[in-house]
């Protein structure tokens, strides 16, 4: 899949080994996820097989890389395969700030529109950019949480958005699992 500036594709193994260990290393670029940042290439090979080929071999979600057009893969854009629907991405922090995540993701929504009714997206309270990244995409706040994440053990409050493409309610469960939980003015 091409956009202007950019190719997706699923992630391979084989000639993407390096990428993915450099993207899912990267401390900062993984410091509001819920995984530790890899250590080693036998890590980013365990990631590949347990993240990444499930959803490649099941047909449920997408975890494509995001690709500059000699098809190096710089970050990812996901898609939960679960009842959520939940959109996901990270890219290398030398190309923030270019839009080319909300490039990458505004390509898979027109995609997703025909084959889910809504999509949701969560992030960190204390990573307000990804928030933006959620807003341009046409995502509207909902509701915040509290939860205990893991395996990182920390409390954090995230905001969840929801696009719908279908008239659809606000996507609940978490508000349901969560105790804590409420609306902010943002």
């Amino acid at each position: 899949m091409e956009t202007p500036r950019l190719l997706l594709r699923p992630f391979e193994l084989t000639t993407d080994l390096a990428a993915i260990y450099q993207i899912f290393s990267n401390q900062t670029l993984n410091k509001f996820l819920p995984w530790f940042p890899l250590e080693t290439e036998a890590d980013a090979v365990a990631f590949y097989q347990e993240r990444m080929a499930p959803v490649y071999t099941s047909g449920k979600g997408y975890f494509w890389a995001i690709c500059l057009k000699d098809s190096t893969p710089i970050g990812y854009v996901t898609v939960s395969g679960n009842d959520s629907h939940d959109l996901g991405y990270g890219l290398l922090p030398a190309y923030w700030n270019q839009g080319l995540v909300t490039e990458a993701a505004a390509y898979v929504l027109s995609i997703l529109k025909n084959q889910y009714p809504f999509v949701t997206a969560t992030h960190d309270r204390e990573n307000p950019a990804s928030g933006r990244v959620m807003q341009k995409l046409g995502l509207s706040y909902r509701y915040s949480y509290r939860e205990q994440w893991q395996p990182k053990d920390v409390s954090v409050v995230f905001r969840l958005y929801q696009k719908d493409f279908q008239e659809v309610p606000t996507f609940s469960t978490y508000w349901e699992q969560y105790p804590d939980h409420f609306i902010e003015t943002i």
